[in-house]
């Protein structure tokens, strides 16, 4: 079986609360984040989300990926305000920092 992913690489989601006008919140309940990290950089390698148009994921992913989720977190608020205009932006801007939150309760930054 083909690895697509480095042996070094983690998984991690962060979920967040959308809006009850969001077509997320009928459809899931919450907004959840997956990123696969490099563990030794903290570069996001990938990303998906439970989001219902596979534009959005992929507009999504050209953001978050190849941003480091230790360093580049106000980099990528600020992008996501300015560029990610889906009544779920809030939601992916909380996942995100949960997803953090997650990464750094395991290794924490030193």
């Amino acid at each position: 079986m083909e690895k697509h992913y480095p042996t070094d690489s983690i998984f991690v989601t962060g979920v967040a609360k959308v809006s009850r006008e969001d077509v997320i919140n009928s459809m899931y309940g919450n907004f959840s984040l997956s990123l696969v990290i490099d563990r030794k950089t903290g570069t996001i390698i990938h990303c998906s989300a439970n989001m219902i148009m596979a534009d959005t994921i992929s507009f999504l992913q050209d953001i978050l990926i190849g941003k480091n989720l230790l360093t580049d977190m106000d980099k990528m608020v600020q992008e996501l305000r300015q560029r990610f205009l889906a009544l779920s932006q809030k939601a992916v801007i909380a996942a995100l920092k949960d997803a953090q939150n997650h990464y750094l309760n395991v290794y924490p930054a030193t």
